[in-house]
């Protein structure tokens, strides 16, 4: 059976995650599909497909780089700025907590295509009901939310700790059901997405640094690249597209790309591995 050379399963994967990491399709649900697709299924293809979502933070932080410099240089002086970075510290935290103590559970267990399928499915539904019980938005940008919706976001972002859920889909889908505008929901989901996937990447490389080898820079380096140019042109799409549509067309193509894994699995087409 023919083999794809390993740094162009990089290149594939890091597309994949620039892609979906900011859409509510769940970028680890696809990471690991496509990973078995590909047979790339070791333990370092695991650290692999988390620390390339260094490169999808690099973009939200370069696009939103004169929010995030104001927001540092004015965090003693301004209220505005202050109230910015404690509502997202305040979002952050419940993924953070259900991360540390839930760890090792959830990449053993959770890890695999047959369940992300579930979850696919799952949330697709989810979103079909979110959008057809549509609530008044009453906090039109970020810096209009209190701690009460930040939390509440929070801990709907939790819930994406569960691979195939999307992180990005539960923290949207929670704003727009907490009162939150398309918009400030989305780019509250972007914010979130930098201290959040951060501290998941550094603490999965560091847990799993034995792994790891000088050898493998430039298969990390293309999953890297590829991630970040495909993330860039997607927050731009993203954000051109919530101003005048609903997110319904991406829980139908969620759970219709669930449907096709279980499908497949049942007839035994795919022989979906871990």
């Amino acid at each position: 059976m023919f083999e794809l050379p390993l740094l162009l399963k990089a290149l594939i994967l890091g597309i994949v995650e620039g892609l979906t990491e900011f859409l509510p399709i769940s970028s680890t649900g696809h990471l690991i599909i496509v990973g078995s697709l590909l047979d790339y299924t070791n333990e370092q293809s695991k650290v692999f497909k988390i620390a390339i979502q260094l490169g999808a933070i690099l973009a939200v932080c370069w696009l939103y780089r004169e929010r995030l410099v104001g927001v540092t240089l004015g965090l003693w002086t301004k209220q505005r700025e202050r109230r910015f970075a404690a509502n997202i510290l305040i979002a952050f935290l419940p993924a953070m907590l259900l991360g540390v103590l839930f760890y090792s559970t959830i990449k053993t267990y959770l890890f695999n295509p047959l369940t992300v399928a579930g979850a696919l499915i799952v949330g697709g539904l989810v979103i079909l009901l979110v959008e057809r019980n549509p609530r008044p938005a009453r906090f039109q940008t970020v810096d209009d939310i209190t701690w009460r919706e930040a939390l509440k976001v929070g801990l709907a972002q939790a819930v994406a700790m569960f691979p195939g859920v999307s992180r990005a889909g539960a923290t949207i889908m929670g704003g727009l059901i907490f009162g939150l505008s398309r918009k400030a929901a989305t780019e509250l989901s972007f914010f979130l997405a930098v201290p959040t996937m951060l501290a998941a990447t550094v603490y999965d490389v560091y847990k799993s640094r034995d792994l790891l080898n000088v050898a493998d820079l430039p298969v990390f380096a293309v999953g890297f690249a590829a991630a970040f140019i495909a993330a860039m042109l997607t927050i731009k799409a993203l954000l051109r597209y919530v101003s005048n549509h609903s997110f319904e067309v991406f829980a139908w193509y969620r759970i219709a790309f669930g449907l096709i894994v279980l499908g497949t699995a049942y007839t035994g087409l795919v022989d979906w591995h871990d």
